[in-house]
């Protein structure tokens, strides 16, 4: 049985390239302190569509998606949001342009009601009847959610904090959505849901999306194109549906063995994309 062509690497094809990317990283190089991040990290997103980052712990995921958010500045490079650079402008000015951003951990505001937390999501808006049109669309999404609106944040379950830090994200009216690990501390019941309703706010209200995952499995079922991240390095990309038939994508992220008796030990492997 022929086997399928294996993804193309970043080094060989530099990166993907939508035909109307709403967003539109290139080179950029962030660092801490003297430590460096990111290096000449470049991709696209599409209008309309999810991007998937896989990548281990450390490998600077997480960077990337402050620097597109304007928490980090990138020392090189540029970012490119629906047609505006905004690597040098201020966070509050990005999520005005239509840019949300849902941060690792979730970090929503433990002492306001769940109600309080979903309307600082709106706090740059002024249109009471959208806000409200949009507050019952999150009650659509996230039923658990209106029957605790008027309990503490704090006190939610992780599942149904993780449920208010995407809805908060939301009712910003985003055109571009960042996720920094939905999945992280949630039990596998929870996390299909919260990818479920991932799938469906982007197909029913069209937000485009850049999703940092460590779930691989469950990014590249959920996402259309997808990029490999080590050591701050995009060291492949592709679709993925592609990038679930590679070799390394398959042993090293979906924890898929190699058929025979007596296999190579993982550590000993060497990786074909570099």
């Amino acid at each position: 049985m022929p086997r399928s062509p294996p993804p193309i690497s970043a080094p060989e094809r530099g990166h993907m390239s939508a035909a109307d990317p709403i967003l539109k990283v290139s080179n950029i190089e962030t660092y801490y302190g003297r430590i460096m991040a990111v290096r000449g990290v470049s991709l696209e997103v599409p209008r309309g569509e999810i991007v998937a980052v896989l990548g281990a712990n450390g490998a600077g995921k997480t960077t990337i998606l402050k620097t597109i958010s304007g928490v980090l500045d990138p020392l090189k490079g540029s970012v490119e949001f629906d047609g505006l650079r905004i690597d040098r402008l201020d966070p509050d000015r990005i999520v005005r342009l239509g840019l949300g951003h849902v941060p690792e951990g979730r970090e929503i505001f433990p002492f306001l009601t769940v109600e309080e937390n979903l309307m600082m999501g709106a706090f740059a808006r002024n249109d009471r009847d959208g806000v409200a049109a949009d507050l019952e669309r999150i009650h659509g999404f996230f039923p658990v959610l209106k029957a605790r609106l008027h309990q503490r944040a704090g006190l939610l379950s992780g599942g149904e904090q993780q449920m208010l830090a995407i809805s908060r994200a939301f009712m910003g009216r985003p055109k571009l959505l960042l996720l920094d690990e939905p999945s992280l501390g949630l039990s596998p019941l929870l996390v299909r849901e919260i990818f479920s309703i991932i799938r469906r706010l982007n197909a029913e209200a069209g937000i485009s999306m850049l999703l940092v995952e460590q779930n691989a499995k469950m990014a590249l079922e959920t996402a259309q194109h997808g990029y490999v991240l080590e050591v701050g390095r995009i060291v492949m990309a592709d679709s993925c549906a592609r990038l679930m038939q590679s070799q390394d994508i398959q042993e090293f992220y979906l924890g898929a063995k190699e058929a025979g008796a007596r296999g190579e030990r993982r550590w000993k492997k060497r990786k074909v994309w570099r």
